[in-house]
């Protein structure tokens, strides 16, 4: 009898647990996509590899989805078009103050903040051919290709670069594209405000003979004083053939989920990037940044109640006043 009655509480406790589960998928959807940037990318990569760690744990299907970057991942997240994206935090600002240039005027509100991803450093490329090596070498009318239109790097880099008196003709393309462009002469400069190490520089330093631009102090302060930006230092081995450190800026990116997906759906795949930091680093080295530890970085965005509830169980300290709905 004892045994028996063992085993009927096992079973009905199997059985509640069972009906838990069901219950708590309540709302999930069938599939998702994330959105993430040009191809050539770290946006692409990053976002594209944990989408696929979400759809391996939680068994929905999903995939990474080229965009025009953060200002339309903001868009695309806002709106529900996709339930995940990737945006940089001055992109996260004009968005929710209305001045996304996509839609003018619309609050997006409806982005929130899920994880913190990583720093993006704002950088020069150009062939060693072309023979500069500073910003102030960099001729009048040069052509400079700035990344997808919309991007972080076309949002803020033109603005950067007017700043310290460089006259340009400005380019747009994705980072593959660009990168080409560069190495066939039709392109003086690629200025880039992606995640490193970036996949086209490294496949250009393969490729041909490259230099790396970096700020002078006085050139990072006067940025650092004008634009939403961070001091950053690119550092000597980032890539194969940079052999010092680069004095650079940085702006930080974010995770962000749709403000109405399920709780339950967006712990659950928060849990699942930010709970193995060795799979996220298999998908790129950028992933280094991404830690529960900086969680505060994110100054812009009200953060979605199921990652904020993750992060906080796991040394977090995310204010209830800081989260959707709270």
């Amino acid at each position: 009898m004892k045994f028996s009655k063992l085993a009927a509480t096992a079973v009905a406790l199997l059985m509640t647990a069972g009906v838990a589960t069901a219950q708590d998928k309540t709302g999930w959807p069938a599939s998702f996509t994330v959105g993430t940037a040009s191809q050539g990318g770290t946006y692409f990569v990053y976002g594209s590899g944990f989408a696929n760690i979400i759809s391996e744990d939680l068994g929905v299907p999903g995939g990474g989805e080229v965009t025009g970057g953060p200002m339309q991942n903001m868009a695309l997240v806002h709106t529900g078009e996709a339930a995940f994206g990737m945006t940089t935090m001055g992109p996260a600002n004009e968005s929710v103050k209305g001045t996304n240039p996509i839609a003018p005027g619309l609050m997006m509100d409806k982005a929130c903040a899920m994880f913190p991803m990583y720093k993006t450093p704002f950088g020069i490329t150009t062939l060693s051919s072309t023979g500069i090596t500073s910003i102030d070498q960099i001729p009048e009318g040069a052509k400079i290709g700035f990344g997808p239109a919309g991007s972080t790097s076309d949002t803020y880099f033109p603005a950067m670069l007017e700043a310290l008196g460089v006259k340009f003709e400005r380019r747009n393309g994705s980072w593959n594209d660009l990168g080409s462009q560069l190495q066939d002469g039709l392109l003086d400069v690629v200025a880039f405000a992606v995640g490193i190490p970036t996949p086209a520089v490294s496949q250009l330093e393969a490729q041909t003979t490259v230099n790396f631009v970096d700020f002078t102090e006085a050139e990072q302060a006067k940025i650092l004083a004008d634009f939403p930006v961070a001091d950053f230092t690119i550092s000597s081995g980032t890539y194969s053939t940079l052999n010092r450190d680069l004095r650079s800026v940085s702006m930080w990116n974010f995770g962000i989920a749709n403000c109405d997906l399920p709780e339950s759906f967006v712990y659950e795949a928060t849990k699942a990037v930010m709970g193995d930091h060795d799979r996220m680093m298999g998908v790129h080295k950028a992933a280094r940044e991404t830690l529960v530890e900086n969680w505060d970085k994110n100054k812009v965005l009200k953060w979605h109640p199921g990652a904020a509830k993750w992060m906080n169980e796991n040394g977090a300290s995310i204010p209830a006043s800081d989260i959707y709905g709270g």
